[in-house]
């Protein structure tokens, strides 16, 4: 049923202080199903389940689904829409503060979501930086946040160096506005994001590793040994030293260093004991 029509018929509206922009356009919701590749698992956990048009397709997939929605009003909602689907478990709750294990213990599962925009960037950090990771995540996403997390060296960020430490992104499709209601501000996108069994880099260890980057972006706008100095809190010199070793040009930007790169002088850091 449309999301608006369900809404009424609950007399709510949606609150833009969570972001609800419901996804309601069977052709877009049938290309996410599709992307997720469900056949190969064996769980699914959905975040931000919103009306239930997403979750109803993922039941449909006849694998096991985690629908998380952190807004109580659509509970009910829910709770009418999966109640054919015994095979989808409903949680009220913000899966910022769920600790991953407790949603998907050890098995393998994947990540299916039309994320609030406003908090894109802390969720995928809470996926990913979990001890047991998705094999995959599909993602609607805003479009300019997408085109960022798939940037290559020359226009990296930090949100792009740690998406793409854990896995590697695509751009699936290109949403209009009217495939949702309300009707956002701004263009979404469907997002892949594959990830590794392990890093494709060799780093000492992931908060080194992050310690790094996040200094080498504190600064964006200056030269990295500046940027580094400052957020390692050591003296430019020392910084450009570090750099130096690592076989990298100090005067360079944040943007321009490829992961291995980052890796590298995460590696010099490590063995300096920075």
């Amino acid at each position: 049923m449309n999301p608006k029509h369900l809404m009424d018929s609950f007399q709510l509206q949606p609150k833009k202080s969570l972001g609800q922009n419901f996804l309601h356009d069977p052709n877009a919701l049938d290309k996410i199903v599709h992307t997720a590749d469900l056949a190969s698992a064996a769980h699914v956990l959905e975040i931000g389940a919103g009306t239930g048009a997403l979750t109803i397709r993922l039941a449909q997939a006849d694998v096991q689904v985690t629908a998380i929605e952190i807004d109580e009003r659509l509970i009910p909602i829910l709770q009418q829409q999966i109640q054919d689907f015994p095979n989808v478990k409903l949680i009220h709750g913000n899966i910022l503060d769920l600790p991953m294990h407790d949603l998907v213990g050890d098995e393998p599962y994947s990540v299916v979501a039309n994320l609030p925009y406003y908090i894109t960037s802390a969720i995928l950090r809470h996926v990913l930086e979990a001890e047991n990771k998705p094999q995959r995540l599909v993602l609607t996403i805003q479009q300019e946040v997408a085109e960022r997390i798939i940037a290559r060296p020359g226009d990296l960020s930090l949100l792009a160096v740690s998406v793409q430490f854990y896995g590697k992104p695509s751009i699936v499709s290109r949403l209009n506005p009217a495939a949702f209601w309300p009707r956002p501000d701004v263009d979404s996108a469907v997002v892949k994001i594959e990830v590794y069994p392990a890093p494709i880099v060799e780093v000492p260890s992931e908060a080194i590793f992050f310690r790094v980057v996040r200094a080498g972006f504190s600064q964006k706008r200056k030269q990295l040994k500046n940027s580094l100095g400052a957020g390692l809190e050591i003296s430019h010199p020392e910084a450009a030293a570090i750099i130096a070793m690592a076989s990298i040009d100090p005067t360079r930007r944040a943007e321009t260093l490829a992961l291995e790169e980052w890796a590298a002088i995460a590696r010099v850091v490590a063995e300096k004991g920075v």
